[in-house]
């Protein structure tokens, strides 16, 4: 009697762990990660070679193929890493680029069903000459090219279909991984892994509703509006046809900011655009505190009418006064090279750890800094910069401020793109961007200033 009370004891907790979102992906990291290790087994002895196999299995490969096994989730914190040259290890940053473009589409039925589910089928059928093959398909969503029935052209964002309750329960299993590594490997905190989990939950769960995705949208057009940039703009959301799940919004026509030779070949001045949408990224940070955050060269276009498109608006940066104030501060100190204001900068908005040896830690600044105002671009790695930053950090047991690395991260993003369309340019010393940034700044404060006094 009692082996058939513990299993029939067993067999339901073993029932509820498949059943409950948590507990089914701790089997799935178990099984996934069981697979990969005895697949790197077999490589390292040897045995993958008896069924044909001639590569060797890197590291990074074997985590890409696991991310990918584990889904949408793994294979979005994969894409970051893609588009984060600097922030990782740069095998991991070309391994995972496979994963940029090979995210597997829905069917175009769960499509139709999500647009008929979430906009009701007469406003649904308002979306005409959908175009069955998706223009782009991405861990959270894909995309499709439409038309409304005036004739106005349109791109569709739609939802993966269950892809939010496997967000939330993915993005638990990594805060209980991060938690992990924070406790057992050396000097984790610095790297702050919680942390990271932490910023990547709160910027999925905002990309996961695409109202606020239109939002933004919205926002960013207003503020272009507001600062007189008439070349400049995101795409406009079509209200009427907004779920948390489905985003119209306007079609683009255009180029990529890395389709240089086709750029070269239509004689568009490529560093006069790149120098108008830089001007206009940071007057964001400056005088909104709102700015996008993820500049790589797929959510940047030159387009057809001569105008910069800024795409893809999930994920975006957002500062109150006083860390706006501490990351311009940060940016004039690291274009001017003045390292000790910017250790004191990075001090007190992370605090100063017991000891800290500061001339040590602005000497170290200075050599971590210092290629991207001396070099020529063909002489500065990219891929070291970020993980010398946070060796610096490491080694002085100094926190890095997540906004300092959000921001550095897409000034490389500008600078890489400066490397092709305009090599004369060095986004972090051209005397238009520097001198035009301190006015914005100047500015910016004398405004807040004003208002402060006002409210007084």
């Amino acid at each position: 009697m009692f082996w058939y009370s513990f299993l029939a004891v067993f067999a339901i907790l073993f029932l509820l762990s498949i059943a409950l979102p948590v507990p089914r992906r701790i089997w799935a990291l178990s099984i996934y990660s069981a697979k990969y290790f005895w697949l790197w087994v077999a490589d390292r002895l040897y045995l993958r070679r008896l069924f044909g196999a001639k590569d060797k299995l890197t590291r990074p490969a074997l985590i890409r193929m696991w991310c990918e096994d584990m889904g949408p989730t793994f294979i979005k914190f994969g894409q970051i890493i893609a588009s984060s040259s600097g922030m990782f290890p740069d095998a991991y940053v070309k391994e995972f680029q496979r994963v940029l473009d090979r995210v597997k589409p829905f069917p175009f039925a769960d499509v139709k069903r999500t647009l008929d589910q979430e906009l009701g089928a007469e406003k649904a059928a308002q979306l005409i000459d959908i175009e069955a093959k998706p223009l782009a398909s991405a861990s959270i969503a894909q995309v499709h090219t439409a038309k409304l029935k005036d004739g106005t052209q349109v791109v569709i964002k739609v939802q993966r279909p269950g892809i939010i309750g496997r967000c939330m329960a993915d993005m638990k299993l990594m805060r209980m991984l991060a938690r992990l590594v924070a406790r057992f490997k050396k000097d984790a905190e610095l790297a702050n892994p919680v942390g990271v989990i932490d910023d990547f939950t709160a910027t999925l769960t905002e990309e996961l509703d695409f109202r606020k995705e239109a939002a933004n949208l919205q926002r960013f057009n207003d503020i272009m509006a507001e600062l007189g940039h008439k070349t400049i703009r995101a795409p406009i959301p079509h209200s009427e046809f907004i779920t948390r799940k489905v985003l119209v919004m306007e079609r683009f026509h255009g180029l990529r900011v890395d389709r240089f030779d086709e750029i070269k070949a239509r004689g568009i001045d490529g560093e006069g655009k790149l120098v108008a949408g830089l001007r206009a990224w940071f007057q964001c940070v400056v005088f909104y505190g709102f700015f996008h955050g993820d500049v790589h060269a797929g959510n940047l276009m030159l387009l057809d009418d001569e105008t910069i498109g800024f795409l893809d608006f999930g994920i975006v940066g957002r500062f109150d006064e006083k860390e706006r104030y501490l990351v311009t501060d940060y940016m004039i100190a690291f274009a001017s090279g003045n390292y000790k204001r910017l250790g004191e900068i990075i001090v007190e908005m992370a605090g100063a750890p017991p000891n800290l040896d500061f001339e040590g830690f602005v000497k170290d600044l200075g050599e971590t800094y210092s290629p991207l105002l001396t070099l020529s671009f063909a002489e500065v790695n990219y891929a070291d910069f970020l993980p010398g930053i946070q060796k610096t950090a490491t080694r002085h047991r100094v926190k890095m401020p997540n906004e300092f690395i959000l921001i550095t991260k897409q000034l490389l993003y500008f600078d890489r793109y400066a490397k092709s369309l305009a090599p004369k340019l060095n986004v972090f010393t051209d005397p238009r961007l520097v001198l035009g940034m301190m006015q914005d700044i100047q500015k910016a404060r004398m405004m807040a200033d004003a208002k402060n006094a006002k409210n007084k």
